[in-house]
């Protein structure tokens, strides 16, 4: 089974098992992890705002536009920001790190 690390806001680092074929916001779920996704991964939000480490963001398919656009709508955004309900872990992404922005903007509830 592939692995990931999630660096949490505090900067703590937890690995944790990522069955390949679910999203990064699944994983989060299934493990207690802190990311909101407030659409449920229909990209109507940017709840699931993560920071991909440089050295994982080039082996990542590209952002379609659909999550450009909601990114735009992201606190905090980065060089290397995604949307964790676009990112389906893969063998080849076995040992992926993500970093959780310091806040997140929930644009449904306003």
């Amino acid at each position: 089974m592939a692995k990931m690390v999630f660096i949490e806001r505090d900067g703590t680092r937890r690995a944790v098992d990522a069955p390949v074929g679910l999203s990064v916001l699944e994983i989060a779920h299934k493990h207690g992890i802190d990311i909101e996704g407030a659409c449920e991964g229909s990209l109507a939000c940017s709840t699931c705002h993560i920071i991909i480490d440089a050295e994982w963001y080039e082996m990542l398919k590209e952002a379609t536009e659909d999550e450009e656009d909601m990114l735009d709508l992201a606190f905090g955004l980065t060089q290397t920001s995604r949307l964790g309900c676009q990112i389906i872990m893969t063998e080849e992404l076995d040992g992926l790190t993500v970093r959780l922005p310091q806040a997140t903007r929930n644009l449904m509830n306003g």
